[in-house]
């Protein structure tokens, strides 16, 4: 299939509507960490907001509920808690310029334009869509991201728990797929499991059979790995020479683990201040151009509040970021929709057959 990046097209500031908006109005924060009264909240699509200059500027890195903040010729989305006394923060909460605040949510032009029709059945996937486009397209834009592009993996535990899953996103990491990887302790603690004992939470990874204590398993993995002071020398110590995190450390791929109240151990490379591993994963969601997120709730939602629909590439061209949900269940990919994410798009499976099929198709088109 023929496949190219679909173009954007900003807005005609020519038109009588944009042409005669006022600048924004900005006001300075008056203290660290607090907005001043009717703050603009941003989207995760592309704003515009009008400058003194008379000039518009995109914002940079636009993502869910932040403020937005004028430095020079410039305009930054910045969370309001990480605001600083003076800052200029832009003011108002109109959308269409009358503010000198413009959200354009229409900029990419898709090869499959929408229908004309006013009514039509299944406009969302659900466990009845057909998803054999889906992953035709896929396929393409990992190919060319894979060399153009970020590619940033969300993963819950379910993709260790399984040996040929395991050993297909091994094999994407090893071959170029993967730019970042982000997850919580869980998926790191159970594919090291799997990478010592050949289970997942006590259960062997190819024929899911219980072995003796082997609910101890992965509390052993996590008190080695403290002990040895890092995952890289617990790899190194215990022999580990296959999996996710294994790939990940042999090939310097960054992997972000998230902390969480539930957590065991933790592993020492856990993060466990919530902000500092909301800032730490921001960092990645500002690079990603394709993110697919497999089997884990929370951190898909939120890493796609905090993932921007559109990308400013270092040539200055702007591309959108495509979000894929991996999931049995409509929910989450629902939940993220209603958060605001809009253009994520479900694919609804068992993420193990999915990672699989995945693979082994890219690896016949190579």
């Amino acid at each position: 299939m023929s496949f190219s990046i679909p173009k954007y097209i900003g807005p005609d500031f020519n038109k009588e509507q944009l042409k005669d908006s006022p600048c924004a109005k900005t006001v300075a924060a008056e203290m660290d960490g607090v907005a001043p009264d009717n703050f603009h909240a941003t989207s995760n699509h592309p704003e515009y907001v009008k400058l003194e200059s008379g000039d518009w500027a995109l914002t940079a890195d636009s993502r869910m509920d932040c403020t937005l903040v004028v430095r020079d010729d410039r305009v930054d989305a910045v969370e309001a808690r990480n605001l600083k006394k003076g800052d200029k923060v832009v003011v108002g909460r109109t959308e269409n310029g009358e503010e000198g605040i413009y959200v354009h949510t229409e900029g990419f032009i898709y090869s499959d334009s929408k229908s004309a029709d006013k009514f039509s059945f299944r406009t969302r996937g659900t466990r009845e869509t057909p998803f054999s486009y889906s992953y035709d397209s896929l396929y393409e834009l990992l190919k060319h991201d894979r060399d153009h592009g970020h590619i940033s993996w969300v993963l819950g535990p379910a993709v260790a728990f399984d040996k040929d899953s395991r050993s297909a996103m091994q094999a994407l990491i090893e071959n170029g797929y993967c730019h970042s990887l982000l997850a919580g302790n869980a998926l790191a603690t159970h594919d090291l499991e799997g990478g010592h004992f050949r289970t997942g939470l006590g259960q062997d990874i190819y024929d899911q059979s219980l072995k003796p204590l082997g609910h101890y398993n992965h509390l052993d993995i996590l008190n080695k790995a403290r002990r040895f002071g890092s995952v890289k020398q617990l790899i190194k110590e215990l022999n580990v020479e296959d999996g996710i995190i294994y790939a990940c450390e042999k090939h310097d791929i960054p992997y972000l683990l998230a902390g969480s109240i539930r957590d065991d151990g933790p592993l020492p490379e856990v993060i466990p201040n919530v902000y500092d591993a909301q800032d730490a994963m921001r960092a990645h969601a500002k690079e990603a151009t394709i993110v697919i997120a497999m089997a884990t709730q929370l951190h898909t939602i939120a890493y796609g509040n905090m993932t921007p629909s559109y990308r400013v590439m270092p040539d200055g061209t702007i591309r959108p970021v495509y979000f894929y949900v991996v999931d049995m269940s409509e929910f989450s990919a629902d939940k993220l929709a209603n958060r605001g994410s809009a253009q994520a798009s479900a694919i609804l499976t068992n993420v193990q057959d999915f990672i699989v099929n995945l693979w082994n198709n890219l690896a016949k088109q190579k």
